[in-house]
């Protein structure tokens, strides 16, 4: 999901995507942790995202 689409979507949305992000980043640790993990990339991508997604709300936060 880029930024301009990111953008588009409701704070609330942002938040409950967060949410999931990060459970979704602690299952792929544990994985990791395990030597189960098959995308290590993943990690690196679902940080990002959740980055992404917690700058567009600070931006939120500081325009209103």
């Amino acid at each position: 999901m880029k930024t301009k689409e990111i953008r588009n979507l409701t704070t609330e949305e942002i938040q409950k995507k967060i949410v999931e992000s990060k459970e979704e980043l602690l299952k792929l640790r544990f994985k990791q942790a395990t030597g189960n993990l098959e995308n290590p990339a993943r990690i690196h991508e679902l940080r990002k995202f959740v980055a992404r997604l917690k700058t567009v709300l600070k931006e939120r936060e500081i325009e209103g």
